[in-house]
């Protein structure tokens, strides 16, 4: 039982470094190319590599029709509507303001998860989840951060927050009737019709104007392969296991993976502070996810084998 949840937590922690290293691709992929034109050939290679791999493995199910809405709802919220809200938030607000407003995921979901799948917030996963968003504010501050307070980029991002959210209440009730690579698989490919109006109005010429660059090119790929379709997977197959809840408190950690793989791949400075942040962060998420009395009737069970 302890190996099988491991696994699911295993899963989770790799579905959020596929999502913290997204951050580094789109910097590379962002060097050459617009961000509409990012996720619409992103999704496009996700859901080439998703169909391959379904029809491969036998495992891509036909929705059924009364699932249409279902799925076309969970396409709109993600990735269109968040990476709507996310992309094009960072253009009139800090990233450090960003990154805040975004790791405020976890505090909205118990409502969510309380209103749609009558999940309960204990005590103990609300001082994590409070825990673990004080870890993710040292980890994003310093000394010199300065906002750009702006109404318009502070309602985009929390779009992406009510983004975020919806999609995981909708994945939650489809995750019962429809394994990961159907959900991706159909979540990816409806995504591209949602975005190919706005990139053909607004980023296609640039497109046509612009020199291939294969490195932007090498970090879109990345960017659907572990982070459209890995990263998605694993966090379906641990939602449908943990619930929302002790999921969603998982997402804390991107701010802290980002600032480490930003410090061994961009050179970005790591401080006492981060690293202060980060020990925060993973504090939260113990005290979330681990139930004391066990724990520590475990570490007595240990100590007394030990001391025979």
């Amino acid at each position: 039982m302890h190996q099988k949840k491991g696994i699911v937590y295993l899963a989770l922690f790799l579905a959020m470094v596929f999502w913290a290293l997204s951050f580094v691709w789109i910097k590379q992929a962002y060097l050459s190319y617009g961000p509409l034109t990012t996720v619409f050939f992103r999704l496009i290679i996700a859901t080439v590599l998703m169909v391959a791999y379904g029809w491969i493995s036998n495992n891509l199910l036909v929705i059924e029709k009364k699932d249409y809405r279902s799925f076309l709802l969970l396409a709109f919220f993600e990735p269109f509507l968040y990476f709507i809200g996310e992309s094009f938030g960072l253009k009139y607000i800090s990233s450090t303001m960003g990154a805040i407003i975004i790791s405020t995921i976890p505090l909205f979901s118990p409502l969510a998860a309380s209103r749609f799948h009558g999940e309960k917030l204990s005590l103990r996963t609300f001082l994590g989840i409070i825990l673990s968003f004080a870890g993710v504010a040292i980890v994003v501050f310093d000394d010199s951060v300065n906002f750009i307070i702006s109404p318009l980029g502070i309602a985009l991002e929390f779009l992406a927050v009510f983004a975020a959210i919806s999609y995981t209440v909708v994945l939650k009730d489809l995750s019962v009737r429809y394994n990961a690579t159907t959900i991706i698989t159909w979540q990816n490919l409806i995504g591209i019709f949602f975005f190919f109006p706005f990139w053909l109005v607004f980023e296609s010429k640039s497109l046509v104007s612009t020199p291939f660059d294969l490195q932007a090119f090498f970090a879109i790929a990345e960017l659907a392969l572990f982070a459209s379709c890995f990263a998605f997977i694993l966090y379906a197959y641990s939602l449908k296991r943990l619930g929302m809840n002790s999921a969603n408190i998982f997402i804390n950690i991107i701010p802290v993976l980002t600032a480490l793989f930003a410090w061994y791949l961009l050179n970005e400075p790591l401080t006492i502070r981060k690293l202060a942040g980060i020990a925060v962060v993973i504090s939260g998420l113990f005290i979330a996810q681990v139930k004391m009395k066990k724990f520590i009737a475990r570490l007595v069970s240990i100590q007394q084998d030990g001391g025979r």
